[in-house]
């Protein structure tokens, strides 16, 4: 099973949505409005540099135009002649010929224009705004003449006393916002037209790109989706954990965190840097799809990896994992209970044969021969079971023992208890799950000393005040110092011609002693093989 796009649209059916303008449109708009606003700023910095300027240049010119005027001596000697207006309007026409000017204008002292370019002006007051020409002094500045936003140059006339006989006033209209714009250049022009252009096509192209990316789901679409994949995968009871192709994990749902111990935290973190159970950590780093049951600590997780793609593009792995500790925990009670099942099947079949050979004895008339028959079986019997609960004094412990003596037995392997083996009876529950203990590693003793040399299995059990000791000893080829520790975990096993390993035996072994707050450890055998010790701390309410 492959994850892609169409899968999760089959999943997660988003219907009824209300479809506005598209991701890629709106983007599309947002740019478009970005440039145009990059291009006003840019119109507006020209227009108020080229005022600027125009204000400082030919608000000079228009100075110094005015100065040339006051200075003509016909225009010092006319000004006051009451047909001034006729004899002076060649001179003022001059000027403004000369200046490019738009208004050249003689104000006598009490603001009335004298001589104008504007012969309607004559007789009218002049505008001077904030002008202080009259004070005495020449003056630059913005003045609206006739309704006129303008740049005024007024220089005043001086008699001999230095009073103010006359002023000269030249003047010049703002140019409008488009003449200040061709004003100040074709290239500029230019530039704006293909700033816009440029800003237009690379808006376009990354509003394409995003509808790529975004595999033509538009917001709403987008939204729905990852609310749905939310509540799907925070609602279901087995967990989930996605991890990319760098090893960094990019999902993990409730489920997952409580079975892993993890926070929110770890989302965005390489598996390797969090802390997990190293054979969690090696099933997600592994890219083959698998199945794996796997016991940590302190659970028994059934996980499934798959690898996930998009589009033919491989993004990494999806794992779905349950738990299962009660289940594999019951397996195991299960699994020990049976091995009293099937001792009592081995005893039926043996008294079977046994009762075969009497009856055949008797019908031969050999007497003496059945009597030593029967006392050599009941013998048999009653040591064996006299081995085990002479030490042993829980029924359920001895009961399992005696079974193992016999099953073992069958595979030519001798099951031996510890002279120094002394337990008294436990509490139900506790002697519940130190059948799945002893059965668990009783089992795995067997198989791996099954066709050695010296087929032995010994066990030794201890209840002593401060707790339980089990110890099971071996003679298999031992377990190396570098699987000691991953022994307990899936797929592990010390005998090496089971492939694959042999299941969650003595990683049931593990759990069960975790959650009694003891622990369990192998070493090498003084003859050889191997030594598994479990230590357990009883309870007050337990005896030993």
């Amino acid at each position: 099973m492959h994850v892609t796009l169409s899968d999760a649209k089959d999943v997660v059916n988003i219907k009824n949505t209300r479809r506005g303008a598209s991701l890629a449109g709106q983007f599309l708009a947002f740019q478009l409005v970005v440039v145009a606003v990059v291009l006003l700023a840019v119109g507006a910095v020209s227009v108020a540099q080229s005022t600027r300027e125009f204000q400082e240049v030919r608000g000079q010119r228009m100075i110094a135009v005015a100065e040339n005027m006051a200075s003509t001596p016909i225009v010092r000697e006319r000004f006051g002649d009451p047909f001034a207006a006729q004899v002076l309007a060649p001179d003022v026409d001059r000027a403004v010929a000369l200046s490019g000017a738009g208004l050249a204008e003689i104000i006598s002292p009490d603001g009335t224009v004298r001589v104008s370019t504007d012969p309607a002006r004559a007789g009218q007051p002049a505008e001077f705004g904030a002008s202080d020409v009259r004070t005495g002094r020449a003056w630059s500045g913005d003045v609206d003449i006739a309704g006129v936003h303008s740049i005024v140059g007024q220089v005043p006339i001086l008699g001999i006393n230095g009073e103010v006989l006359a002023i000269t006033s030249v003047s010049e209209p703002y140019p409008t916002v488009w003449q200040l714009l061709s004003g100040a250049g074709e290239r500029l022009l230019v530039y704006l037209g293909l700033g816009a252009v440029l800003g237009l096509a690379a808006s376009w192209l990354l509003s394409r790109r995003i509808k790529r990316h975004t595999r033509g789901l538009e917001v709403a679409e987008i939204a729905s989706l990852a609310d749905h994949r939310e509540a799907l995968l925070h609602s279901i009871g087995e967990g989930v954990v996605a991890v990319n192709t760098d090893g960094e994990i990019t999902l993990l749902n409730d489920s997952a965190r409580d079975l892993l111990g993890l926070g929110e935290e770890a989302i965005g973190r390489r598996v390797d840097a969090v802390d997990m159970d190293p054979a969690v950590v090696e099933f997600l780093q592994s890219g083959d799809t698998d199945h794996a049951v796997i016991a940590t600590r302190t659970r028994v997780l059934a996980l499934h990896r798959r690898p996930a793609s998009s589009y033919g593009r491989s993004i990494g792995t999806v794992t779905t994992m349950r738990d299962t500790t009660e289940l594999a925990t019951m397996s195991g009670q299960l699994s020990s209970h049976k091995s009293v099942t099937d001792t009592l099947r081995a005893q039926t079949h043996e008294f079977a044969n046994q009762l075969h050979t009497i009856s055949g004895l008797v019908q031969l008339g050999e007497f003496d021969a059945v009597r030593e028959l029967v006392g050599t079986l009941t013998r048999r019997r009653a040591e064996i079971s006299d081995a085990v609960t002479q030490r042993i004094s829980d029924p359920a412990v001895a009961a399992l023992l005696i079974a193992k003596t016999t099953l073992a037995a069958e595979r030519r392997v001798a099951l031996e208890i510890s002279p120094e083996s002394t337990l008294r009876p436990l509490d139900p529950a506790l002697a519940t799950d130190v059948i799945t203990l002893l059965g668990n590693l009783i089992d795995n003793a067997v198989d791996v000393s099954e066709g050695s040399v010296h087929s032995r299995v010994v066990v030794e059990m201890r209840g002593e005040s401060a707790g339980l000791s089990i110890t099971v000893t071996d003679s298999g080829p031992g377990v190396p110092e570098h699987l000691r520790e991953s022994i307990f975990a899936r797929g592990v096993t010390s005998k090496p011609d089971v492939p694959g390993g042999r299941g969650i035996g003595l990683a049931l072994v593990r759990l069960v002693t975790n959650q009694h707050g003891g622990s369990v450890n192998v070493t090498d055998a003084p003859g050889g093989g191997a030594r598994f010790r479990v230590r357990i701390p009883l309870s007050e309410n337990a005896h030993a």
